[in-house]
């Protein structure tokens, strides 16, 4: 058995609380931009059936590499073949700056279930003095967390610079998630907490 979590970083630090909004018997989750499948593995003990999708070759044959239960696909995400309404909860992990974000949260809502849980993690970018001020005060605080836990994680993610700000994901989500619940973190994150009606 393979060490459950070999590293930390500013994305590993959201797991556990994207693990406490799975819903009870969760029959089916996905994770979407799954990387090295990290998570995907810790969703294969809460769920009866774990999908993770990643757009890297890299990434998908490590996670293929490191976890023997849940299912990779690789592919993009807008276009691989997954079942409507096949899922009681849907995950992503920073990821979604790297697609469309309506059409991602648009795919994400089509492939729950009714009463299925979305949570989706992002990175996006400073934009007002509000947002820089925030940045600014938790700098160190954050600098610190790092060098404590020792942050690291594995090579090879694809990595991009987000494009949309904080208040134009809120808004966007709002209008794809009506009832959307959405919260700023402090190790540079937001948040989003949907349930389907």
């Amino acid at each position: 058995m393979r060490e459950e979590q070999p590293y930390w970083n500013t994305n590993v630090a959201r797991h556990a609380g994207i693990l406490r909004a799975v819903p009870p018997e969760c029959g089916a989750a996905l994770d979407v931009g799954c990387g090295d499948g990290l998570l995907a593995a810790k969703l294969a003990r809460r769920c009866g059936r774990v999908v993770g999708v990643d757009s890297s070759a890299g990434m998908v044959a490590r996670a293929r590499a490191l976890h023997a239960e849940p299912t990779f696909l690789e592919g993009d995400f807008l276009t691989v073949d997954l079942p409507a309404e096949g899922f009681d909860f849907v995950c992503s992990v920073t990821a979604v700056h790297h697609m469309d974000f309506t059409a991602a949260l648009t795919r994400m809502r089509e492939l729950l279930c009714p009463g299925g849980v979305l949570v989706v993690v992002g990175l996006a970018r400073e934009e007002t003095a509000a947002d820089w001020a925030r940045r600014v005060a938790a700098a160190p605080l954050v600098r610190t967390v790092k060098v404590l836990r020792r942050a690291g994680g594995p090579t090879g993610m694809p990595e991009a610079a987000p494009g949309m700000g904080y208040r134009q994901v809120r808004e966007a989500a709002e209008q794809v998630l009506p009832g959307v619940r959405y919260r700023w973190h402090l190790l540079r994150r937001y948040s989003l907490t949907w349930r389907k009606p």
